[in-house]
């Protein structure tokens, strides 16, 4: 590292700051406080040495040398600082003060010199961005960058969810042998009775550890039975879905074991053909959640929705007292009361997949 001598501030310099450090010249009159050696605004220095003075003084026109006060008589005594005299003594530390102002605003631009160059120097080499204390890059804070940094929804939520048509088109990944909890919630909510006729609340309730969406469940039930080709038809009924007190019955969504349980209640077995049912012993209509995840070959992949749609009506329709039934004739559509989840074919006769009880609407 190279050496040499620090430059130091030229000496007019030293001798304005020097005034309020040696300067013991005080005005007749004044004495100094419990014994100390202390000035006060009104202090009088030699020739050229600073002086403070009050917000509604002024500064003489030139400098003025020696005072132009007159003597005081014997016996008088003048009060300190007044009129000329004041104003004389604030004209004599004008070369002073003038010397202070252009030392501070030297000592200022040194500073400001140092301060740019040393952020200048910690910029990156390629015009990056600046460095805090430390080395450590300063983060940007640009509208893009903050766009970018955010994380993407999580799957599940809100902003992530599909429309309820393409996702009542899809399959959902279920174990045909699923037995989960055998507890099941409420889906929370109210949607109310959009018809006419009589008014039939129910519940929906989904078995805990399902992993299937239950609102999606709650939503499709909701609009199937509400819409006029459904048991809502002509205005004979409305359908009210309630999370909470009376409920005129309780749609459930289960797990294979689970609909088994509850169906061998009423005396039927679904675990042959793994199907639904209305537990009619029990306020349950059961709902086996590896149709509604899954489907049926009678249907295929490409009518999940119209199959979901299927199971809500024909086990509802069990609910208000209607009985299976036949393909009327070859080509027909299939009464919703069919049992099509097994088959679209019975005594020799072929029907088309319908989930409708009154598809003319």
């Amino acid at each position: 590292m190279a050496t040499g001598l620090v430059p130091r501030p030229r000496q007019e310099f030293i001798d304005a700051f020097d005034y309020f450090d040696h300067a013991e010249h005080r005005r007749d009159g004044d004495r100094p406080r419990d014994g100390a050696h202390r000035r006060n605004e009104d202090d009088v220095f030699a020739a050229g040495a600073p002086s403070k003075e009050k917000k509604s003084g002024a500064r003489a026109a030139g400098p003025i040398v020696g005072p132009t006060v007159p003597p005081v008589p014997p016996g008088k005594t003048v009060p300190p600082s007044r009129g000329p005299e004041r104003r004389t003594r604030t004209a004599k530390g004008g070369l002073a003060r003038t010397l202070t102002g252009v030392a501070a605003a030297a000592v200022t631009a040194v500073l400001a010199v140092a301060v740019s160059g040393q952020v200048a120097h910690e910029q990156d080499g390629k015009g990056g961005a600046p460095r805090a204390a430390g080395g450590a890059e300063r983060p940007h804070t640009d509208a893009a960058t903050r766009t970018k940094s955010r994380p993407a929804p999580a799957p599940g939520t809100v902003a992530d969810q599909a429309p309820y048509e393409v996702q009542m088109a899809q399959k959902f990944p279920m174990d045909a042998k699923l037995q989960a909890s055998g507890d099941f919630e409420a889906v929370p909510g109210h949607d109310k009775a959009p018809g006419r006729g009589e008014v039939l609340r129910y519940r929906v309730d989904v078995e805990k550890g399902l992993g299937l969406d239950g609102m999606l469940f709650a939503e499709a039930v909701q609009k199937t039975l509400n819409d006029d080709r459904s048991w809502a038809h002509g205005g004979r009924r409305t359908f009210e879905r309630v999370s909470s007190g009376d409920a005129d019955f309780v749609i459930s969504l289960a797990s294979p074991g689970t609909t088994a349980k509850w169906c061998a209640k009423s005396g039927l077995d679904t675990t042959q053909d793994n199907v639904s049912c209305d537990s009619a012993a029990t306020e349950r209509v059961v709902i086996n959640a590896y149709r509604w995840a899954q489907g049926a070959v009678t249907y295929g992949d490409d009518k999940m929705h119209a199959y979901r749609q299927m199971l809500i009506n024909h086990e509802v329709g069990h609910r208000l007292g209607h009985n299976h039934e036949t393909c009327p004739k070859q080509g027909a559509l299939a009464p919703v009361m069919m049992q099509q989840t097994k088959f679209l074919t019975l005594d020799g006769a072929t029907c088309r997949a319908n989930a409708w009880p009154h598809p003319e609407g």
